[in-house]
């Protein structure tokens, strides 16, 4: 089964809870680490679904990194796979 993609933008707000339930379940998931530089995948074709968690960065922001996420979630939404966040 693809993992479920779980982007943490910052530190300090991790999965929490939801670690607890993907895993209660049984769920294939990674965590990209995106504040640490984890390297973004360039798309969505080997994930399940996508989970963007909080962070202080706007949409609005000039971010490298925030454009890669907005493509891969309009080819998530294009593929019909879940999006969160």
């Amino acid at each position: 089964m693809k993992p479920l993609l779980v982007f943490q933008h910052v530190d300090c707000e991790g999965p929490g809870y939801l670690q607890t339930f993907l895993d209660a379940r049984g769920l294939d998931w990674r965590l990209l680490r995106v504040y640490a530089g984890d390297p973004l995948p360039a798309d969505c074709d080997d994930s399940a679904g996508l989970v963007f968690l909080g962070g202080p960065m706007s949409v609005n922001d000039d971010l490298d990194w925030l454009r890669t996420e907005i493509g891969l979630i309009r080819a998530a939404a294009a593929r019909g796979l879940p999006v969160l966040g």
